[in-house]
């Protein structure tokens, strides 16, 4: 450009249009941008419905498809249903071509059964008489087994009777033996997946034969013993006294009855004589209860024979003793530590006189004196039992009774003997409660065969006569590694077994018939003399352990019981008053031989 020209209008024309032009895109790129917002904007709601639209597609895909696969499954359904249906048809088919056929098969079974029925109408026809004959025949046999079965019936009580009567001539022991079931002490340390079982300890080798038998199973060969009755393991308290309870009435005949329940530790007597330890009351209930023992039930038997009686003619009393280290102790005393001794009249009739008897008239009053006197009996803990008695336990019911009415001091000689006078005074006591009937010497049942001397007179002059009815329940045997005792428990056990062996003695002496019997080597003899001599109808109720771990104890006790039984004493002595003296026509010697004036005694008359 020349220079010289001025050129500033032309530069700012320029800018002018410049910025103009600038403007003009700058409105130009914001319409470009909203417009450009715009688009986004729809592109994002396009592509919103365009998702929207996929999954709706997607839905009705699976829609189509399921639907395809439920067309799938009826058509399937219909092809089957089809077939099933073309087999019911083809079923319905054979139905209906059986059915056609039933009408001509129920003919033809129809006849077939007349056909049958008829041959055997025919048949039984022909056998009606031999079946006839059949009937009588069986009537006949049944008739005869009858009359068999009460025939051995009548002669096995009959042979049970004249066993008794030969046991009573013959002055035998009677022996029963129960086995008692296992229990839970008799594993010891074993587990209890081994109680019982073959090997153990625990295994039961006594085992119950029948009515008369016991076995023993040792490892050598089996023992089998024989006594007057034996109790298996389920025998009930009830079904043992049933077999006891008949000795009880020769109770007011005028016998004196022993009851001796004899065995090892733990073996049962205190449950045979008392009754379960369970009831540490041992059942002092005016009610039977199943649990009770002989003791109790002898004592409800005893009141109901007396109840018999004309009222007011018998009255009974009870004493309740215990030799503890051969001492005797007075359970019913104040002071049961007293030591009792032991009197022996001039005609070795034994007695206790210095003991309280206390007048009873119910079972309960009896139980709650016994109940009394085992509070102070003496018991402990040993390995074997956990009620281990400790001492030797003796109740003794007397029952006073009216004797015949010519015994009587007043009697005149012109009086005519009466079987017993109408009244009875209770028996006379002293202020400590004790009898105060017995004779000066104190003396109790003499060894004569009419016992003399059992008789006092009450305030009126009427003689009376005594009976007693001795239960005994022995402490047990025990072997002293088993029992696990010390100090003062073993001079107990060394106690108790020297007056068991002594027991023993006793026994083997009068099976031998011996000219001594040591009966005063301990107290537990001495005072049973009269029982265990003949003065009485002895009862031992052996109770045996069934476990291996006790099987030398249960020999022992079985052995003793084998013995017990070859003891021969002689008949049994019967009370009679005082006022009369037996007439011995075979006078045995150093006995007595003394004439007797006035009625005959009872066995004569």
């Amino acid at each position: 450009m020349p220079l010289g020209i001025d050129r500033s209008h032309f530069y700012e024309e320029k800018v002018k249009h410049i910025e103009k032009s600038n403007r003009v895109k700058d409105e130009r790129i914001g319409s470009l941008e909203t417009e450009n917002a715009m688009l986004y904007l729809k592109l994002a709601q396009l592509r919103g419905a365009l998702q929207h639209t996929r999954q709706e597609s997607i839905e009705i895909h699976e829609q189509f498809e399921d639907e395809s696969r439920f067309r799938k499954s009826v058509a399937e359904s219909a092809c089957k249903f089809k077939q099933e249906l073309d087999n019911i048809k083809k079923d319905m088919q054979s139905v209906q071509n059986a059915a056609k056929e039933i009408p001509k098969q129920f003919n033809e079974q129809v006849q077939y059964a007349n056909s049958v029925v008829q041959r055997h109408k025919m048949a039984f026809q022909s056998q009606s008489s031999s079946l006839s004959e059949l009937q009588e025949r069986l009537a006949h046999m049944e008739l005869t087994l009858h009359d068999v079965t009460d025939r051995h019936a009548k002669e096995k009580k009959r042979r049970q009777e004249l066993h008794n009567t030969l046991m009573e001539l013959r002055g035998n022991i009677r022996v029963h033996c129960r086995v008692r079931p296992l229990m839970d002490f008799d594993r010891g340390q074993e587990d209890m997946s081994s109680f019982g079982r073959q090997g153990a300890k625990s295994e039961v080798v006594v085992h119950f034969v029948d009515d008369e038998n016991v076995c023993v199973r040792t490892t050598k060969h089996n023992k089998v013993f024989e006594y007057e009755r034996v109790y298996d393991m389920t025998e009930t308290q009830n079904g043992l006294f049933d077999e006891v309870q008949p000795m009880l009435t020769s109770l007011l005949d005028g016998y004196n009855i022993c009851i001796m329940a004899y065995g090892q530790t733990g073996s049962g007597k205190t449950h045979t004589m008392l009754g379960s330890h369970k009831n540490e009351d041992y059942n002092p209930t005016r009610e039977t209860h199943p649990d009770e023992g002989v003791i109790p039930r002898a004592a409800r038997e005893l009141f109901r024979l007396t109840s018999e009686k004309q009222k007011g003619t018998h009255t009974v009393e009870v004493s309740v003793v215990e030799i503890y280290n051969n001492d005797i102790r007075d359970l019913l005393s104040h002071d049961p530590n007293i030591k009792h001794d032991i009197n022996t009249g001039q005609d070795n009739s034994i007695s206790l006189p210095t003991i309280i008897s206390k007048q009873v008239d119910t079972v309960y009053d009896v139980m709650c004196l016994v109940q009394h006197g085992l509070h102070t009996r003496r018991e402990s803990a040993t390995l074997v039992h956990e009620h281990s008695s400790r001492s030797h336990l003796v109740v003794t019911l007397t029952v006073v009774s009216p004797a015949p009415s010519f015994f009587s001091k007043n009697s005149a000689p012109g009086d005519k003997p009466t079987a017993y006078s109408k009244t009875l005074q209770p028996t006379p006591r002293d202020s400590k409660g004790r009898s105060s009937s017995l004779s000066s010497s104190g003396s109790m049942p003499s060894g004569s065969m009419w016992q003399s001397n059992d008789l006092s007179t009450n305030s009126a002059g009427q003689a009376v006569i005594k009976t007693k009815l001795q239960l005994v329940d022995l402490a047990g045997s025990e072997c002293v590694g088993m029992s696990g005792v010390k100090g003062q428990a073993l001079r107990e056990t060394a106690n108790i077994n020297k007056s068991l062996s002594a027991l023993a003695d006793v026994l083997g002496a009068l099976a031998e018939h011996r000219a001594h019997v040591p009966y005063r080597n301990t107290r537990l003899t001495h005072l049973l003399q009269d029982s265990i001599g003949g003065d009485a109808k002895l009862l031992i109720l052996l109770c045996v352990a069934p476990a291996q771990r006790y099987i030398t104890e249960s020999l022992q006790s079985l052995g003793f019981g084998a013995r017990a039984r070859q003891v021969q004493r002689g008949q049994t002595k019967r009370r009679l008053p005082s006022s009369a003296e037996k007439v011995s026509l075979d006078t045995p010697k150093n006995s007595r031989s003394i004439s007797v004036t006035g009625p005959p005694p009872f066995s004569q008359r």
